[in-house]
């Protein structure tokens, strides 16, 4: 038995304990290892160490003994001497790969077509021991006439012994732990089970990986009439991104994402792309149709699929994207500096470029939908249209310039979805401000007396129907230097001339209403409505009733409101008549008058009982 020529027991402990956090991608490294084993041998045959060898003559084999608890990888790729595995077996954390790509500088000058050395740590081989309590590794150098196998239980150190091996390459079969409460080791010898891992990991590595599986003949009755083993390719070899775009068809664009992203739906978009120069990438990116049942909730979880060298890296690496674009699936392929462990990628300069080339070949194709499949754009605005709102509004407005132009609004003037641009394009001339006005609904807004005071100007009034929405565009402040303007805020204009005993009546109106306002006036612009509220500052109604709603809110916000009485409808000159009369019974007008406004806003009213019965004895006079 050789000890390790490191502190075996200490790294090994740290490395299945600490380094790996997730015990099934020990096959993803072990496999990536095989790849690495076949790339040096065909690097050999392309440059004159040895001949009469194609891409087509390597493989990776998988099998599994449940009886015997074993599981076999095993590659014909180059092989190792009885040094080599001394080197590079007995000393952990020292990589043969990386070894050998410095000296063989020349590869790196192949093309990532040919050659494509994924290792680089010296540490994948040992993930072996988080599912095995004993490793074997047999292995015969393509310029050896025997082999060795290297054998270890993790622990202590190794053993070398010459072997015949009747073929170069290596085999390495890993007796399994006994399984425990927490821990279901014996999945690891199950052909479906590692049919999934092999896809789910390396289903891109360039050489076939075959599994070996069982397979039952059935007689005309159904019943089997043998059971017999093949070996059947597993992965897809040629990723679909690697290839060029007039290679892939739509249907296969289409059938690789709801397979891939487990939709039953075809997407909305797709977005191929790749980059070369100071970072060199491949992405495959797609806009959904339809939201995920959870988009909105807090379980969902963003984040495209980030390969290296076309090994599965992580599913969901959320600093691909920015949150505003989290709808989008996808994956991206780079070289990227890796942690030791190969989970995580570091946080480097390469890694936020493609995230912020991403974002801007994303917005650069939200931006040609919108303006060339009108109609497609506004389905995918009408199912993620929200997320783009609150991109405006998070983090102080630092992207609402990227994203304003990607805002649809109805228009209550066209009764149609419209960007900003196609409100400030059709504004008439003279007007200051893009007017909009809050409700919970489209045909909600219709009713509000404060529109028909816009829209009888011939200005168009936006529609803001989501929690969001007022926020946003507060945050956006202008757009092409048009100031965005609440129907509900009050105009500040004259809107009514008032005789002495009017304003005495106002202000005796304002006063009964007990500071539920900060004014009462008098308007000549609501048509047919007898009453509405407007507010002062920066907090709208709308703003009033989204803060008060939240949970967290304790300390209630309170808008400067505004009562707005109608001059022109008979209720005005009934006020007036009850000013001078009786003044108890304007009190109840008053005050019946400030509730409807309220409920006109969707705002609560205290006692909805005592409302309707003051309306009834109203009526019964």
């Amino acid at each position: 038995m050789k000890k390790f020529k490191t502190e075996s027991k200490k790294v090994l402990d740290i490395m299945i304990n600490s380094i790996y956090t997730n015990k099934e991608i020990f096959l993803r490294e072990l496999l990536s290892n095989a790849s690495d084993a076949i790339d040096k041998l065909y690097y050999k045959s392309l440059t004159g160490g040895i001949s009469g060898l194609t891409r087509e003559d390597f493989a990776i084999k998988v099998s599994c003994d449940k009886e015997a608890r074993t599981l076999t990888i095993a590659d014909n790729g180059i092989g190792m001497t009885a040094k080599e595995l001394e080197d590079n077996l007995g000393t952990i954390a020292k990589s043969g790969s990386e070894q050998w790509k410095t000296e063989n500088t020349d590869a790196k000058e192949q093309s990532t077509e040919d050659i494509d050395i994924i290792g680089r740590f010296g540490v994948g081989f040992y993930s072996a021991f988080m599912v095995g309590d004993k490793v074997e590794v047999y292995s015969r150098s393509f310029d050896d006439e025997k082999g060795n196998v290297w054998t270890s239980d993790g622990v202590e150190g190794y053993s070398i012994k010459s072997a015949d091996l009747p073929e170069r390459g290596t085999k390495i079969v890993i007796h399994l732990k006994p399984d425990i409460e927490e821990e279901d080791y014996s999945k690891f010898a199950d052909q479906y089970t590692l049919r999934s891992l092999i896809k789910k990991y390396s289903d891109y590595i360039r050489y076939p990986i075959q599994l070996l599986v069982e397979v039952k003949d059935y007689d005309d009755k159904g019943e089997v009439k043998q059971t017999k083993q093949e070996w059947q390719t597993v992965n897809s070899m040629v990723p679909l991104w690697r290839k060029s775009k007039s290679e892939v068809t739509k249907e296969q664009y289409d059938e690789f994402y709801k397979e891939t992203f487990y939709d039953f739906e075809p997407p909305l978009k797709v977005v191929h792309t790749s980059a070369e120069g100071v970072v060199d990438y491949k992405a495959l990116l797609y806009i959904p149709s339809h939201a995920p049942y959870n988009y909105y909730t807090k379980n969902y979880e963003k984040g495209l699929r980030l390969y290296s060298d076309g090994v599965l890296i992580t599913d969901k690496c959320e600093q691909l994207l920015p949150d505003y674009y989290s709808f989008v699936k996808g994956l991206v392929d780079s070289k990227l500096t890796l942690n030791i462990s190969r989970e995580t990628i570091q946080h480097d300069r390469r890694l936020k470029l493609i995230a912020s080339n991403i974002e801007k070949k994303i917005t650069s194709e939200l931006t040609d939908l919108l303006n060339k499949d009108r109609e497609n754009y506004e389905k995918f605005f009408l199912t993620f249209g929200l997320q783009l709102k609150y991109g405006v509004y998070a983090d102080w407005g630092a992207n609402k310039d990227k994203l304003k132009d990607l805002l649809l609004f109805y228009s209550l003037s066209n009764n149609k979805l419209i960007t900003l641009k196609d409100y400030t394009d059709s504004m008439k001339e003279g007007q200051e401000h893009i007017y909009y006005a809050c409700g919970n609904t489209v045909e909600a807004i219709k009713c509000l007396p404060q529109c028909d005071k816009v829209l009888a100007k011939g200005y168009d009034v936006l529609c803001l129907t989501d929690d969001v929405d007022e926020f946003a565009l507060k945050m956006l402040d202008k757009y092409n230097d048009k100031p965005f303007r609440s129907v509900s805020a009050e105009s500040g204009e004259q809107t009514a001339e008032y005789s002495e005993q009017d304003k005495q009546m106002l202000q005796w109106i304002k006063e009964s209403l007990k500071g539920e306002v900060v004014d009462v006036v008098g308007t000549q612009q609501l048509s047919n409505h007898p009453v509405c509220l407007t507010t002062k500052g920066e907090v709208s109604i709308e703003m009033e009733k989204v803060l008060n709603s939240m949970p967290q809110q304790t300390n209630k916000i309170k808008a400067d409101k505004v009562l707005e009485i109608n001059v022109q409808h008979p209720v005005y000159a009934k006020l007036q008549q009850l000013f001078v009369s009786d003044k108890d019974k304007l009190q109840k007008y008053a005050d019946i008058l400030y509730k409807l406004a309220r409920l006109i806003e969707g705002l609560p009213v205290d006692n909805v009982a005592e409302l309707s019965s003051e309306v009834c004895m109203l009526l019964a006079e």
